[in-house]
């Protein structure tokens, strides 16, 4: 039975729900992890992030004729490469990069080029060639039929994780914590129901409750800009648990910037704070058991954005981007790019930072080496159709 099918018979037979709903409303179901498996975050950044201005190639000499506007800051970018550099506002980031632990995949992108969000972003969860081809998730695919266990940071359990039973949902609530007496009366209440029963006790020991309100569900204080951050912490706190998931997913919006992208305070550089807040909050929250050595955290997002600037100081559509790894596991401090240039001769139609490294080459190296998915697997149901795409030298041995 599906974990939604399980909240839609617990709907129908318990009124007493909404009594319970800040433990049980957020969790699904769980399974556990060995203790010392390698741990995965998927961070999916919706909207289209323009990797061109969260790591400019400041070295191309078409980078500056190239962008306009986009290529100042109100502080020096912070430099990687002789060719690239991060935005400012990526200070956690960039400190990762010099401690080995992050590295950039630049001109990355997906074989869909048609620009549209809907599609675009269906083929990155899906892991297919074009919209719609698969109707189920490349990490669900993954993770189907194991004993691995995933969790969204979601109300929602996202297309990227369809396709395996053993996902939770998680999602803060408004609603105050159980006590333990309720909790106990709710013990006693689904003992002779055992699907009931095995929710419960899933979202209690996923939730790290011994009888007493866990402060597993108490967020951080919530400041301006603070959401990510606060859900990557929570997500942290699941992972290092030795019978916690193995994967979290999280996602963030906002990375649309057709204006008013080149504001230091707004709607990008703002983004990119929050998502550098996230880095470090995950990266805080897995040094527990030492956690942090043997994760990933992958971000990514759909497409990126055009090379020049528009006429409402911000950027359309576009088709190659950036993505990150991070972690105690990932091969730091470089930056992998085949780069095909700025100049409009070297843009994909002319417009366009043109793909030179498939997305999907960078998720087959992630899926193989570090959760140790098999190949013929991968080839077969994970990522059909990119058995000739090459491992990126992404992670440590």
């Amino acid at each position: 039975m599906r974990p939604l099918q399980h909240r839609r018979l617990f709907l129908r037979r318990a009124g007493q729900l909404a009594l319970a709903a800040p433990l049980l409303a957020r969790l699904s179901w769980a399974g556990a992890a060995t203790p010392d498996s390698p741990r995965l975050v998927l961070l999916i950044l919706r909207g289209g992030m323009d990797g061109l201005s969260a790591a400019p190639a400041i070295g191309d000499p078409a980078f500056a004729a190239a962008r306009g506007a986009l290529g100042q800051w109100p502080q020096p970018p912070l430099p990687l490469t002789p060719l690239f550099a991060l935005h400012p506002a990526l200070a956690n980031a960039h400190a990762m990069y010099g401690r080995g632990e992050l590295a950039l995949v630049h001109a990355a992108g997906l074989p869909y080029h048609e620009r549209s969000h809907f599609d675009a972003q269906q083929v990155l969860e899906s892991g297919g060639s074009r919209p719609f081809e698969l109707s189920s998730g490349w990490l669900g695919r993954a993770l189907a039929g194991s004993q691995r266990h995933a969790i969204a940071l979601q109300s929602a359990v996202p297309l990227v994780l369809r396709g395996h039973s053993g996902v939770d949902t998680w999602a803060p609530g408004a609603l105050p914590e159980p006590g333990a007496d309720l909790l106990a009366r709710l013990g006693r209440l689904y003992q002779a129901d055992l699907p009931l029963a095995q929710a419960l006790a899933r979202a209690r020991s996923l939730r790290g409750d011994g009888g007493e309100a866990g402060a597993m569900n108490a967020m951080p204080s919530a400041g301006p800009g603070r959401a990510l951050a606060n859900l990557a912490t929570q997500a942290a706190a699941f992972l290092v648990k030795p019978d916690g998931p193995q994967a979290a997913v999280l996602d963030m919006g906002g990375w649309d910037t057709h204006a008013n992208q080149v504001a230091p305070q707004g709607p990008f550089g703002n983004a990119l704070r929050q998502l550098d807040a996230a880095l470090g909050a995950l990266r805080d929250g897995l040094q527990a058991n030492a956690t942090w050595e043997r994760s990933v955290v992958l971000v990514v997002t759909e497409f990126g954005r055009q090379v020049a600037i528009n006429g409402t100081q911000g950027t359309d559509h576009g088709s190659a981007g950036l993505a990150m790894l991070a972690g105690g596991a990932v091969r730091g401090g470089q930056v992998i790019a085949d780069w095909p240039g700025l100049a409009p001769s070297q843009r994909f139609e002319g417009r366009d930072l043109r793909t030179t490294t498939d997305l999907r080459a960078l998720l087959r190296t992630v899926l193989h080496q570090h959760l140790q998915v098999p190949l013929t697997r991968l080839n077969q149901q994970v990522l059909p159709g990119g058995a000739g795409l090459a491992m990126l030298p992404l992670l440590r041995g």
